[in-house]
């Protein structure tokens, strides 16, 4: 779920296959000196992680209270906050390929780390599913086993095309489920493996003209789809459109951050979304454990109050941001990422800072 930071050690790109560091990048691109030493971290992942992180508690907060899984109108109003999920799955496919590009370069076996990791994400969504069964770890980690794992065999042309089939396939099939996940795990490696998650905070140009684009799609599905009803009368292409508008929608806010990045309110959104966005697993772990004690202990009527479910999910935001906050002055990542971290590596990771004088 978060961006792997990378081990001590020489990191690059990914290689096609297992092999040494001097192998060929997946990327198509030579490995560089420059890189050797490690990649930083890319900021505008960590606000986007921090971003989707905020929606997905808006959309889960009262099914959290409620113990449901399903609702059959929106949860908070007619905004729609579940574009979330796949803007997450769009970075958890991401986050994937940086791992197995950090590493190819690590340890002779890149794809063990990956089935560690998926395993341990498995073994915590699990816990998780007993507090709510609406979780998504189970999900993530049960499709990147059956889909991300052996996409990492395929030249990258393959993971792309995957992507493009099993995308409108889901929209077609009902708008969601494991087949859009899939899809989009595959779309965000493919953005690793052709080297544009490395440019995305290099220009704002490219974000905003695609953003256009998204916009324009999802301005005119409402046309689309009222021509469909009145000319066909049939609710399934309807469905299709207002899911194929939802994913532009997602589209239209990854582009907006993106490229306000590149702007001067960089500073800005940096300190309100990165945060949370580099402790996303603690944090949307403990964001069910603090609805739960709201709902349950607490007594708030999250579940049949809208004004209540915003307030509790603004209150439980400022608390994990500030956790986030200062938890990440004296530590390298949060709590439960570092425990994930560990079952990844399968060694014990550094825990705090190093001090500095």
């Amino acid at each position: 779920m978060s961006q792997e930071p990378h081990p001590k050690g020489p990191a690059g790109h990914l290689p096609p296959h297992d092999g040494p560091a001097t192998a060929v990048p997946a990327s198509g691109r030579p490995q560089t000196a420059a890189l050797s030493s490690g990649r930083p971290r890319i900021i505008a992942l960590d606000v986007l992680r921090g971003f989707t992180l905020c929606e997905i508690l808006l959309a889960n907060i009262q099914l959290i209270a409620n113990g449901g899984t399903a609702v059959v109108a929106q949860p908070m109003g007619d905004w729609d906050p579940w574009l979330g999920l796949p803007i997450f799955s769009l970075l958890f496919g991401i986050g994937f390929s940086l791992l197995l590009d950090s590493a190819a370069n690590r340890v002779p076996r890149p794809r063990l780390v990956l089935l560690r990791r998926l395993l341990a994400l498995l073994a915590i969504g699990l816990v998780h599913m007993l507090l709510w069964p609406g979780e998504i770890l189970t999900k993530y980690a049960i499709v990147g086993m059956l889909v991300l794992l052996p996409s990492t065999w395929l030249p990258r042309w393959a993971v792309a095309g995957l992507a493009a089939a099993f995308i409108p396939a889901a929209l077609i099939g009902g708008g969601g489920g494991p087949l859009l996940i899939a899809g989009l795990f595959l779309l965000g490696s493919a953005l690793v493996r052709y080297g544009v998650v490395e440019q995305i905070e290099r220009s704002a140009r490219g974000p905003l003209l695609l953003g256009l684009v998204f916009a324009a799609g999802a301005a005119a599905a409402p046309w689309v789809q009222a021509g469909v009803q009145t000319g066909a009368g049939m609710t399934q292409p309807s469905s299709i459109t207002s899911s194929l508008a939802d994913l532009l929608l997602a589209g239209v806010y990854v582009c907006a951050l993106l490229a306000l990045i590149r702007t001067p309110l960089r500073p800005a959104l940096q300190a309100v979304f990165a945060p949370l966005g580099r402790m996303a697993l603690t944090n949307y772990l403990t964001a069910t454990l603090l609805v739960l004690a709201a709902a349950h202990i607490l007594g708030l009527p999250i579940g049949q109050s809208l004004t209540t479910a915003y307030l509790t999910a603004g209150a439980i935001l400022l608390a994990q941001w500030l956790f986030s906050t200062l938890w990440l002055r004296r530590h390298r990542q949060g709590p439960t990422e570092w425990l994930w971290r560990w079952a990844t590596w399968a060694h014990r990771p550094p825990f705090r800072r190093a001090r500095t004088r």
